[in-house]
């Protein structure tokens, strides 16, 4: 449930459309951990597609994220969105590491019934680290001072992008 929500919110977001207007989601590849899932919002005169991934905290299975890159509606831009659970504390935003590395903290930007998401720009060197790391830990807080990492498997991740349209 939260992945299809969060996926239709991808979509919608890319073709400018509301979150409930996305339609039947279709996986058009599997590249690593990642899927390619397309779907064409009504009103779009094109189908819209996403690289997803959905993951859970080894020892918190209530902690999981859904994990998506698409590109705007415009091809402008690369968008990394990552919706987590309702219940995390949102001033502490959401945390990145990839391979061991602090890459820094995305801001959340909007809650839904279904959880709370972080959206940031995928410009140059964040989308580098991305295709060429091998693990990603994605950092959530539930009090000030309790991180709980939930890692994301980076493989296939630069196959993955390439195949969006």
């Amino acid at each position: 449930m939260i992945h299809r929500l969060f996926l239709s919110m991808a979509l919608a977001a890319a073709a400018a459309a509301t979150p409930a207007a996305a339609q039947q989601d279709t996986v058009k590849g599997k590249h690593g951990a990642w899927s390619v899932v397309c779907s064409t919002p009504p009103g779009a005169t094109s189908e819209q597609c996403a690289m997803m991934q959905n993951v859970v905290a080894d020892d918190r299975p209530e902690m999981g994220l859904s994990v998506v890159v698409f590109r705007s509606a415009d091809n402008k831009a690369e968008i990394l969105r990552v919706l987590t659970p309702l219940g995390v504390l949102l001033p502490n935003g959401l945390g990145l590491y990839v391979d061991g590395k602090d890459i820094g903290r995305a801001y959340f930007a909007r809650c839904f019934e279904d959880g709370c998401y972080a959206e940031v720009i995928l410009e140059k060197q964040l989308l580098d680290t991305l295709k060429t790391g091998s693990a990603a830990v994605f950092i959530v807080f539930q009090a000030p001072e309790e991180g709980i990492g939930i890692p994301v498997d980076l493989t296939g991740f630069a196959d993955g992008f390439a195949a969006l349209p």
